[in-house]
């Protein structure tokens, strides 16, 4: 059964992006909810520049005191269609005035007094961290669903009644009360205003306010129209098109769903005109999305938060991302020209009509790409994140005045516009981070994580001694653990549960920070195109109006190859390469033999190498890709004699058929 396809991005965008606001409001309330945003917007930027010398916490409690009332006026109570006027209801006008009072009344009544009170909350202290507690998760809530409040209400139960628990039990715990929950989590760094509403203040709605801003100069467009020219002259050209379309908005998006929308509502009629099926080309379009989370310099708001947990630089984390992100990309265009060359998809003629030649283009619209250059290299000079993001944000917006040949009054229109635009768009992420900051200080206060960790690892010693083996069963039930998780909560709260919770095991069985990281990101992300909750593949089904199930299945299919790289990083030493974390001839060796393992399992996805590839070729080829990731000798030898022996055995059947 198909869907009627949408031709509204924004309606899809809203309703099924994780991250971006979901009620479509009437003038009055949307003009407050601007001002507000707006507000918001100029209190991170004067932090970036003047920051309070009260420190950081007291700007975080103002940050979240400001924008969690937004929540409860941008989302909705209950999940229901879009409607042309969707206005907050009382209750919604109520909460969002709780939340503004609650949310600053650590600084309304003396913010040092406040402190002093740590350890001794008063009962009114008491009070209003609790309704801040349950307006978070009910931000939470609306924001992404059920599920992660529900998680943290089983963390706060377990703090509460943890001291209940037998104490031969390796997770009980002494107990703690209501009002030591309360203070643990209003009136310490580790709860509310912990690393992950750190990095969203600081980091991430920077960021969406810079990508908001290229939006409204108008990079989308250009990055796909330089994507059809680039291509244009090949018989794959839409996918092509599709999948760079997908990568160059990725680097400055970070969203998945939001990248494939954007991408869809202007390649879709290309794709449809090719001959691609409503499935393939949403699934398509859906794997050229996800990549958004992967790409740099953006990534996604998990990578702000490894950059905070790991104490680096965040350039540091751009560099471990290059590697994955290239291979992610060639498994999904592998894939994607081994179904344009199956069903005979083609370009069409008319195309060249639309699209002008990469020299002009670039003539006319390259400065797009300053602004992304601004970023790296200002992060290579060690200029920190925040301040490099603002400077590349000036940079865009200069451009942009100049491409508007000195239309003032319409570009500072659009300039404020997108900063209460970007504001809005982090609203999710904000109310996510705060909610993660009840699983954190859980953790933090009960030593639960490490109990967890230990039992996991057990679990694997189980089933083997052998350390190799214990190593490997770790990684795989924790691969399978992340990706469950995923499908219920959105990637940060996925990744920031997963570093407390699964960390700690890898880190006990050898594995370094950067490895384990990066592979708990990366299956948070991948996590994002697993059935049955894909919200990419959602989102691209509704824009070319194929069969939901299918169009995610299509997309796995693009990006299985991707599911097993992250395996490299942890399971040996050479797979540290693949984050740079070797010298450089093994570095290459090692992408080589990644490449190879890549193409091989998009063989068996895509059934295509020079002609149809028969079942035994490419059951052949499983464990040649296996092998080869791996990243040992004797297994990339194993992997390079099956991978050599499916090559021979398909070029044989070719003859013989032919």
């Amino acid at each position: 059964m198909t869907k009627p396809v949408k031709d509204d991005p924004v309606d899809l965008v809203a309703e099924y992006d994780e991250e971006r606001p979901a009620r479509r409001l009437s003038r009055r309330p949307d003009l407050l909810v601007h001002l507000v945003a707006l507000a918001v917007g100029v209190l991170v930027l004067k932090q970036v520049f003047f920051p309070y010398s009260k420190g950081n916490q007291f700007y975080l409690v103002i940050f979240l005191g400001c924008a969690l009332p937004l929540v409860f006026l941008c989302y909705r109570p209950r999940s229901r269609p879009p409607a042309p006027r969707d206005d907050p209801g009382p209750v919604d006008w109520v909460l969002a005035v709780v939340a503004l009072v609650v949310g600053l009344y650590p600084v309304l009544g003396g913010y040092d007094a406040f402190l002093d009170r740590q350890g001794q909350l008063s009962t009114l202290d008491v009070v209003a961290g609790a309704l801040l507690l349950l307006l978070v998760l009910e931000a939470t809530r609306r924001a992404t669903g059920w599920v992660l409040p529900a998680v943290c209400l089983l963390f706060l139960a377990y703090a509460y009644y943890g001291g209940y628990l037998p104490q031969n039990w390796g997770i009980a715990h002494a107990g703690i009360d209501f009002a030591q929950i309360v203070n643990a989590l209003y009136n310490d760094a580790s709860g509310f205003y912990g690393t992950p509403l750190d990095v969203a203040a600081t980091y991430i709605v920077l960021f969406t306010i810079y990508g908001a801003v290229l939006n409204a100069t108008g990079a989308g467009r250009f990055f796909v129209d330089i994507s059809f020219a680039a291509f244009r002259r090949s018989r794959t050209a839409p996918g092509r098109t599709t999948v760079l379309s997908g990568f160059l908005l990725g680097t400055v998006s970070g969203s998945g769903t939001a990248t494939a929308v954007s991408v869809g509502a202007i390649t879709w009629p290309i794709l449809r005109k090719a001959g691609y099926p409503r499935e393939q080309a949403g699934g398509l379009l859906a794997a050229a999305g996800i990549g958004a989370i992967l790409s740099p310099p953006t990534l996604g708001a998990a990578a702000f938060i490894i950059a905070e947990y790991l104490q680096t630089s965040y350039l540091q984390v751009l560099i471990w991302a290059t590697l994955p992100t290239l291979l992610y990309y060639l498994g999904v265009v592998l894939a994607m020209e081994a179904d344009a060359r199956r069903f005979g998809f083609a370009r069409q003629p008319d195309e060249d009509r639309h699209r002008g030649e990469v020299r002009r283009l670039l003539l006319r619209g390259g400065y797009h790409f300053v602004s992304l250059g601004i970023i790296v290299v200002f992060l290579a000079l060690d200029i920190p994140p925040f301040a490099a993001v603002v400077y590349a944000t000036g940079v865009a917006a200069a451009f942009a005045l100049i491409a508007r040949r000195g239309d003032l009054r319409g570009w500072a229109r659009d300039l404020v516009n997108a900063l209460a635009t970007g504001v809005r768009s982090a609203l999710p992420v904000i109310a996510v981070c705060a909610a993660a900051g009840v699983i954190t200080s859980t953790i933090a206060k009960t030593g639960l994580g490490l109990e967890l960790a230990d039992a996991l690892v057990e679990l694997a010693r189980v089933i083997t001694t052998d350390p190799t083996a214990v190593l490997v069963l770790t990684v795989v039930l924790s691969a399978v653990a992340v990706g469950v998780l995923g499908l219920a909560v959105p990637v940060t709260a996925s990744f920031i549960i997963a570093w407390v919770v699964l960390g700690p095991a890898l880190e006990s069985l050898g594995v370094a920070a950067a490895e384990r990281a990066m592979f708990l990101f990366y299956y948070a992300v991948l996590s994002e195109v697993t059935p049955p909750t894909a919200l990419a593949a959602v989102a691209a089904a509704a824009i070319t109006g194929g069969s939901v199930i299918k169009t995610m299945w299509q997309c796995w299919k693009y990006t299985l190859p991707a599911f097993l790289v992250p395996l490299a990083f942890v399971l040996t030493d050479s797979g540290a390469a693949l984050l740079f974390q070797a010298d450089a001839l093994t570095v290459v060796w090692v992408l080589a033999v990644s490449a190879l393992a890549v193409a091989a399992l998009a063989v068996v996805t895509g059934g295509r190498l020079f002609g149809e590839v028969s079942w035994p070729v490419r059951v052949l080829l499983v464990p040649a890709a296996l092998c080869l990731l791996y990243l040992e000798p004797v297994p990339i030898a194993v992997g390079a004699g099956c991978g050599v022996a499916a090559v021979v055995m398909h070029a044989v059947l070719r003859r013989r058929t032919a």
